[in-house]
């Protein structure tokens, strides 16, 4: 059946010929006030996008007739807190770093720093709060376990070159052999010296093999870990007699770590920050509390 045709009264708002159920759609107009909001919305957007920069370009964007440049505002209030804080920048750098913690001013206006520019660039490694990321050769820098040594002054010379990089000359360098890549160790000789490693740091142990891994241990590792296994800063070998791993202790590792050995790589910071932004975050370093 057609459905029903309805009359519409005189001066009855047309509809839109949509009908759901006998409810039909009116088709009124929206309210003055509210087109002409939009079509004062569509002028401002024209102007806004001539007046500011707007418009994306191949190696730019449109600059707008104002010359807003929003780059410049920031580069400009960078400069602005560079300038104030230049007299102490220039402090810092002069200063002997033993010296820093002594000043009161300094110490503090170091460290504050010191803690931005650790946030911006070392967190990513050494996480947030310099705790490190376990098992990933990421250094704890909160405890007294230093490969290169905690002082502060060893601490601005390893920000200041990073560790067996490529771009830097006096970058700190080691790098232990791969006694099982290389041939340098049988299998079975490789599973005794982990046995003394874990003897040493107090862990479970095969006895039988650890007494041979004695020997192995001091004929092919003494020389860098020395022969109590405490490390030696100078080469930047790690104890191995206390319970701070840096790739971890445990026996698989161990396994893995004297076949193929560890190169971690830590970038040199000399020209990516300024020298007072590295006896900044150095002091910031040393003062966790596992600086020495």
């Amino acid at each position: 059946m057609c459905a029903k045709q309805v009359k519409k009264a005189p001066h009855e708002v047309p509809t839109t010929g949509h009908e759901w159920d006998g409810i039909r759609e009116y088709d009124n107009p929206m309210p003055r006030w509210w087109v002409w909001v939009f079509y004062a919305t569509i002028v401002f957007s024209i102007w806004y996008t001539a007046a500011y920069p707007a418009w994306p370009l191949i190696d730019r964007a449109t600059r707008g007739y104002l010359g807003q440049n929003t780059r410049a505002d920031v580069d400009a209030e960078i400069k602005r807190f560079d300038d104030a804080n230049a007299e102490i920048k220039a402090k810092l750098v002069a200063a002997d770093l033993g010296a820093i913690a002594k000043d009161d001013a300094l110490n503090q206006y170091a460290t504050a720093a010191g803690a931005a520019v650790f946030k911006t660039w070392c967190a990513q490694c050494h996480g947030s709060g310099a705790a490190g990321v376990q098992g990933k050769g990421y250094p704890n820098l909160l405890d007294n376990d230093w490969l290169w040594g905690g002082a502060i002054e060893d601490i601005h010379t390893t920000i200041s070159h990073g560790i067996r990089n490529t771009t830097d000359p006096d970058a700190r360098y080691s790098e232990m052999p791969k006694f099982g890549v290389d041939g340098l160790l049988e299998p079975a000789q490789i599973g005794e010296v982990v046995e003394y490693v874990l003897q040493i740091s107090k862990q479970d142990h095969d006895a039988t093999k650890a007494a041979a891994g004695a020997t192995v241990f001091a004929d092919n590792c003494a020389a860098c870990h020395m022969e109590n296994g405490a490390g030696d800063r100078a080469q930047g070998a790690p104890a191995l007699n206390d319970a701070i791993w840096l790739y971890g202790g445990d026996r698989d590792t161990l396994t893995q770590t004297v076949t193929g050995a560890r190169f971690g790589v830590m970038p040199s910071w000399t020209g990516r920050l300024s020298e007072d932004e590295i006896r900044a975050v150095a002091t910031y370093v040393h003062s966790l509390g596992g600086g020495e």
